[in-house]
């Protein structure tokens, strides 16, 4: 099988959307609080609480990766919708595959989106995925899902061959 290559596109709401919501301030939703010092404004953020499972909030450390990327694992995670949001990664790249006919993800049908500092994404429960990977320079992200604590959370699958992920 030979490797297959894709350029990331931006990550925005109706791109992402097959595979998950785009979480990122909307003026348009926000409304003043805190005595008008602050706005708040409630995500598309996907999260879903099944039996057993427990809200975790996580903060990830990422190395930073350079173009292009060659990427061979993926994972999902069955029982919950996972979140990231860059706290101060100033570029990160979000690969996601639909599964394929045997349940695996489906290589050719993969693609790749970039999201940038104050962006985040919340993948759809079982939503096949790699890493995310931050770009240029390391940092934090802060991740949400809920998990039972078990080998249930996280299933992985390694690609027979990588998909290349070149710059945009």
């Amino acid at each position: 099988m030979s490797v297959l290559a894709l350029r990331p596109e931006p990550l925005e709401p109706d791109a992402f959307a097959p595979f998950g919501s785009v979480i990122r301030f909307d003026a348009g939703l926000a409304r003043p609080v805190n005595e008008g010092t602050a706005l708040r404004a409630d995500t598309a953020a996907l999260f879903d609480t099944r039996p057993g499972t427990r809200p975790r909030l996580a903060l990830y450390r990422t190395d930073a990766q350079a173009w292009p990327l060659r990427v061979s694992l993926f994972e999902r995670h069955p029982e919950a919708a996972q979140s990231f949001v860059s706290l101060d990664v100033a570029l990160f790249l979000v690969v996601v595959a639909p599964p394929g006919h045997d349940g695996k993800p489906d290589r050719l049908r993969a693609r790749a989106f970039l999201g940038r500092a104050g962006m985040g994404m919340s993948y759809r429960v079982d939503q096949w995925h790699t890493p995310i990977l931050a770009l240029g320079t390391g940092g934090d992200l802060l991740m949400l899902m809920a998990e039972h604590g078990d080998a249930r959370d996280c299933i992985e699958h390694r690609l027979d061959a990588p998909l290349l992920i070149l710059e945009p």
